[in-house]
């Protein structure tokens, strides 16, 4: 039988990984097997530098956190050695780094995802690491913002130096 003191400790991280999937607004599974210390280690510092936590969960584990967070549509995707990134703010970094790093590293494998609360697949993921970043999708809506202002400027710059224009002739 397993030492109860063992089995305290399997719980409590049953249940950190299971608050973390309920609370992340993105989770993504992926498949490290192949990955060597130096690449693990670079990709760990990116994803920590975005403020996304990368953990390696045994697969009994991560089936039994899922179960208590009531998302049991991920299990099929626990398989082969897990690595789950967690990322509570930002729901396009993880998929951007993980994706682009799997590009250049054919050893990394992104399975699958939870974002928002619902399980997707890697085209979702995939799609996620598609679009702009949250700065870039703003800078975008500014600029569609202002476009209506300038253009309105110029149209009374025009105005303006036609009538100047007319009244000097």
């Amino acid at each position: 039988m397993a030492n109860a003191k063992v089995l305290a400790e399997k719980e409590q991280v049953v249940a950190e990984v299971a608050e973390k999937l309920k609370s992340s607004s993105c989770t993504i599974v992926t498949d490290y097997r192949g990955l060597n210390v130096a690449q693990v280690t670079q990709l760990r510092k990116s994803l920590r530098e975005a403020g996304i936590e990368f953990t390696v969960l045994k697969n009994t584990l991560a089936r039994r956190a899922t179960a208590s967070a009531e998302l049991g549509e991920l299990d099929e995707y626990l398989t082969g050695p897990t690595a789950i990134a967690f990322s509570k703010d930002d729901i396009i970094a993880p998929a951007k780094i993980l994706t682009e790093f799997a590009k250049k590293n054919e050893h990394l494998n992104v399975k699958a995802g939870i974002v928002e609360g619902r399980v997707v697949g890697y085209d979702q993921i995939k799609a996620l690491a598609d679009l702009p970043s949250r700065e870039g999708l703003l800078s975008m809506l500014l600029s569609v913002l202002q476009a209506p202002v300038r253009n309105f400027a110029l149209a009374v710059k025009a105005v303006a130096e036609k009538q100047e224009g007319g009244a000097q002739a």
